[in-house]
């Protein structure tokens, strides 16, 4: 579950479905339920809810990531360092 999470501070908006998603799966990781029983339904729902809402407020605190123009390549040749003798 935690190698899909996804950063949500893009440069564009970010939409309530990726938010409310992100909480569910904050909500899911946390309690260890992938589906609630009817019993805790109530519980779930109004954490997910309370977490969607609390992000939006960071998100929209916070300034947009920067664009960078980061290349892979880029990268590779940064790896490429020469090893010393």
């Amino acid at each position: 579950m935690c190698r899909s999470i996804v950063q949500l501070r893009r440069p564009e908006q970010t939409n309530d479905d990726d938010v409310q998603a992100a909480a569910l799966q904050f909500v899911r990781k946390v309690s260890g339920y992938r589906q609630p029983s009817k019993a805790n339904q109530a519980a779930f729902d109004r954490a997910v809810g309370e977490i969607a809402v609390t992000v939006r407020m960071l998100l929209d605190e916070l300034p947009p990531a920067r664009v960078t123009a980061t290349t892979p390549a880029a990268g590779r040749v940064r790896s490429r360092r020469p090893v010393s003798a």
